[in-house]
Order: C-alpha cells, then sequence, then structure tokens
C-alpha cells in the first residue's frame, strides 16, 4: 500500500475536486444504506401486520433483522472508506 504525502494545498484542482467527489460518493453511499434499511424495516412492519396468513409475519421478522443488518454494513463501510479517505490510501478500496 502506497501512501500519498501531499496536502491539500499540494494538490492540483483537479485532483482536490476528485478527492471531494470521492467523499460525496461515500456520504451518497451511506444514505442508500440507510434508504435500503428502512425500506426494509416498513415491508417488515407490514408483514407482520398481515393477519389473514400466520407464517408471512415470519418473513416480517426477517425483513427486521435485514434492516439492522443493512443499517450495521452501511456505516461500517462508511467508516472504513472514511478512514481509507483520512489516510490517503487509494489503492486497495
Amino acid at each position: 500500500m502506497e501512501k500519498e504525502n501531499l496536502s491539500d494545498s499540494d494538490l492540483i484542482v483537479r485532483d482536490y475536486l476528485a478527492r471531494q467527489r470521492t467523499n460525496l460518493a461515500n456520504d451518497r453511499t451511506l444514505l442508500s444504506y440507510i434508504r435500503t434499511s428502512l425500506y426494509f424495516l416498513v415491508s417488515g412492519t407490514a408483514l407482520m401486520e398481515v393477519n389473514a396468513l400466520e407464517h408471512i409475519s415470519d418473513l416480517g421478522y426477517l425483513a427486521f433483522a435485514l434492516s439492522l443488518g443493512m443499517l450495521l454494513l452501511g456505516f461500517i463501510n462508511y467508516f472504513r472508506v472514511k478512514r481509507k479517505l483520512k489516510k490517503h490510501y487509494y489503492q486497495k478500496m
């Protein structure tokens, strides 16, 4: 792993903007994980409220578990990429 030792003041505009785009992409990815987690949470709630079919509520519990898993995975990924960007490690992302 090779480390870039350039500060923000040493970068040309193109490289500085590329770093900013990468940071914003990381933020958008976290928001996508949160959105997906909320979709699973809402669908799990809806599946648990279906009274006509009793075995459908088990899918509601699965959707809740997937919701928590997606949220946890999103935050782990976000902070892992943020740490790599802060240390200027771009080769192995």
